[in-house]
């Protein structure tokens, strides 16, 4: 199974689009994958155990985060002050990857992951291959100049027009970068997850 096939097939098992290709096939068949696919979408309500799973791995898809790494996050969420779910939302959005994605200077967060890692982006003007990269208030995330006339780019750049300015990131089509506002809340965030449910996962 090619990587566009098996970014569909997950999408259709978490029910949440992960790609503009799953989006589009998902709005066909809105259930999951297989011989008893659309059965399974009409199954009765799952355990809480099934639940909590389901939730887990929706919020880690969403984020191309491993297992290890998203338990780390849960775990200093639920460490610092305030509220957790605000807490792990700060933490997953001020992620290179994450904004490089929210700003639409990436149609996907693997096509971010991938720009970032083949020394695409640019942080305050200087390259940054590490997607993991937390970024503070202010900073300035770009597309390399040279880079913007790559296929990727371009159709990034063609669709961001159309994607919704969320409110805690400023963003330039003409200059293709985007600069961090402020930290957000989760209301603010299009993530499809129940964080709770996460916490709860983690936290047994």
């Amino acid at each position: 199974m090619n990587q566009r096939a098996s970014k569909v097939r997950l999408s259709r098992q978490l029910g949440i689009a992960l790609t503009p290709k799953a989006d589009k096939l998902m709005q066909r068949r809105p259930y999951p994958p297989g011989q008893h696919g659309e059965a399974k979408g009409k199954a009765g309500k799952a355990s809480d155990y099934k639940r909590h799973l389901m939730e887990k791995q929706r919020l880690r898809a969403q984020y191309n985060i491993e297992e290890q790494q998203m338990g780390e996050y849960i775990r200093k969420a639920i460490q610092r002050k305030g509220n957790p779910v605000d807490n792990i939302i700060q933490m997953l959005e001020t992620r290179l990857d994450t904004v490089v994605y929210r700003s639409g200077l990436a149609r996907t967060i693997f096509a971010a992951r991938q720009g970032i890692v083949h020394g695409h982006v640019l942080v305050n003007g200087k390259r940054v291959d590490i997607p993991s990269m937390r970024l503070r208030v202010n900073e300035v995330v770009s597309v390399k100049e040279a880079s913007r006339r790559m296929q990727p780019f371009v159709e990034a750049a063609e669709e961001m027009v159309a994607r919704p300015t969320l409110p805690y990131l400023e963003r330039s089509k003409e200059t293709m970068s985007a600069r961090l506002v402020y930290l957000p809340k989760a209301e603010e965030v299009p993530v499809i997850c129940v964080i709770p449910l996460v916490i709860e996962y983690y936290s047994r």
